[in-house]
């Protein structure tokens, strides 16, 4: 058992005068990666300090708030659909949607990780999974439907796996393993410890140096005081850094925006807590870990105010299937593929790089009360509290024989600033303007669009790119049953009232950072290894410095933070 805090007075030495080691592996950051890690080195037997700036209640960190999802293929739900998957049918899909372009450098290593991690979400990563008591939905969700090209971005077919307990419960098994070990001596938690330094000693990684917080019990996910106490420092063969990405730190934001999304917005919301500040990413670098494809990220086109915010400028993303009608903030349509679930950082570059509304931070949904309460779900474990609690009765009752929205989003249609409701286009309209700085969208403008829209629905065969989407959605069992509405039209009186949601940029994810081996041993501008030190989940670019590429497929992020971490907890434990 090693002591119950570390400060400067509890440091030991050995006779010859050289500081001994606190620790086997120091991990720094507690959410899914270093729980990931630290759960497969104390199953070796090691003894880890899990360091975090945020308290005991933020344990699984913003993993703890997803939705859930992991992407699975060639799946028990996918067959039991009739859907046929296989990995290099995923592979090329992965491959179409990374783009990857820089082989020779800054995606080395990241392709290298994509093949392998498509390889694990064909074999062995649902039964590891299975094995610390996971269990998932029925039915495959089919995010990231793509570009609509063979070869281009996105997923063929369903592979978003939602997972029972959401976030909240595939963060759990991780979590209880911690505790677990705490209680056997082998894991200390170092919560309020903030890493200003990583100690690197003869070019090796040898521990970590920083500043006590002062002690905070604001609720998870809730700012928390910066105010310093003291010092610390720490000692071991192997520091593990998984401190996640920055998200809520939109100065990292706008200055690595990448010239190809045009312009940031100059109003974004937050999906993330503000303690994913990125600070990590320098101190790495300045240890002499590489940072790479940093003009690579992540982020939603669909997010809306939190009417009941946990974190600072809270936005949530509304998960919706194909059919409401998506207008720009001058209220014309947006063209193929820019529909609900197709194609995320497609629109957000289509909404970002046309002139005419780039200059504006916003766009819509239009669509209906009986769209809504079949399409609409929330991101967040705290959104489908269903879920999240594992009610599968429950989820049943509200989700696919209840009347009426699922209570989270009935709660946003009440209170959400962003939701109008009215009964008639013209008063929608108006309703609409009232919620920008100045009326940008005329109402002829935005009834031909409908319209236009309407038209196509009387038949199962049409022109119209998007409808043609919703019937073949409905096509699979999935989105039948529980996701997709009867193709219906905007204007029909009986599938009202008329709905419209104002959407904002929705800050989210980091595509690139260190860049690693195979074993996530962080590596310096050479290519080589620096020893000791490692990195895993999104500080990593979710492995390699950039797993995804340019593009996700969805239900790769938790699954990232997974297969990262545990290669990093197998690999510094067999080696310290």
């Amino acid at each position: 058992m090693f002591p119950h805090r570390y400060g400067s007075d509890k440091f030991s030495y050995s006779s010859e005068g050289v500081r001994a080691v606190d620790v086997d592996v120091i991990v720094v950051g507690a959410g899914l990666a270093g729980l990931a890690a630290a759960h497969e080195l104390t199953a070796a037997g090691k003894r880890v300090a899990l360091l975090d700036q945020e308290n005991a209640a933020n344990l699984g960190g913003q993993a703890w708030w997803s939705f859930g999802g992991l992407f699975f293929v060639d799946s028990p739900e996918q067959r039991r659909a009739r859907i046929r998957d296989h990995v290099e049918l995923a592979w090329a899909d992965w491959q179409g949607s990374a783009g990857f372009d820089r082989l020779d450098d800054q995606d080395s290593w990241a392709v290298k990780w994509a093949r392998a991690y498509v390889e694990f979400a064909a074999g062995e990563k649902r039964a590891w999974l299975s094995s610390l008591g996971l269990s998932w939905l029925p039915f495959a969700g089919w995010a990231e439907r793509g570009e609509l090209k063979a070869g281009g971005h996105g997923n063929s077919v369903p592979r978003f796996h939602i997972t029972w307990g959401t976030g909240t419960g595939v963060v759990a098994p991780f979590a209880a393993s911690a505790h677990r070990a705490a209680a056997a001596g082998l894991l200390a938690f170092r919560h309020r410890h903030r890493v200003d330094e990583i100690l690197i000693e003869n070019g090796t990684a040898v521990g970590v140096r920083g500043r006590i917080l002062a002690g905070d019990d604001a609720g998870r996910g809730r700012p928390s005081n910066r105010d310093e106490t003291g010092d610390f420092e720490l000692r071991a063969q192997a520091v593990v850094v998984t401190t996640g990405g920055i998200g809520a730190n939109h100065d990292l934001v706008r200055r690595f925006w990448p010239q190809r999304l045009g312009t940031p917005p100059a109003r974004m919301v937050t999906g993330v807590p503000a303690y994913v500040d990125g600070r990590m990413l320098q101190i790495a670098e300045d240890a002499g870990a590489r940072l790479v494809n940093r003009d690579r990220m992540w982020h939603y086109t669909e997010g809306v105010q939190n009417w009941d915010p946990v974190w600072p400028g809270h936005g949530i993303r509304i998960l919706s299937a194909p059919s409401p009608l998506w207008l720009d903030a001058l209220g014309r349509r947006l063209p193929a593929p820019y529909f609900p679930s197709y194609d995320t950082l497609g629109t957000l570059k289509h909404l970002r790089t046309s002139p005419e509304i780039a200059g504006f931070d916003h766009s819509w949904f239009v669509l209906t009360q009986r769209i809504i309460e079949k399409e609409f779900a929330l991101s967040g474990s705290e959104q489908n509290p269903d879920l999240t609690a594992g009610d599968k009765r429950g989820f049943l009752k509200e989700r696919l024989f209840g009347k009426g929205a699922p209570a989270p989003v009935e709660a946003f249609k009440r209170h959400g600033a962003d939701f109008v409701v009215s009964a008639s286009l013209d008063d929608l309209v108006a309703r609409m303007n009232a919620l920008t700085d100045q009326p940008l969208l005329d109402v002829a403008t935005v009834r031909a669009q409908v319209l236009a829209r309407d038209s196509q629905i009387a038949n199962t065969v049409t022109k119209d790119a998007q409808i043609q989407g919703i019937h073949n959605s409905r096509r699979y069992l999935g989105d039948r049953i529980g996701r997709t509405s009867v193709p219906h039209r905007l204007l029909d009186p009986a599938a009202g009232p008329l709905i419209a949601v104002k959407l904002h940029i929705l800050t989210r994810k980091t595509l690139g950072g260190i860049q690693t081996d195979l074993d996530s041993r962080a590596l310096d501008a050479s290519g080589a290894a620096v020893p000791g030190l490692y990195a895993a989940g999104e500080v990593a670019g979710f492995g390699g410095g950039g797993v995804h590429g340019y593009n996700a497929l969805e239900g790769t992020f938790l699954g990232g933070c997974l297969f990262s971490g545990r290669a990093a907890g197998r690999h510094a434990a067999a080696h310290v």
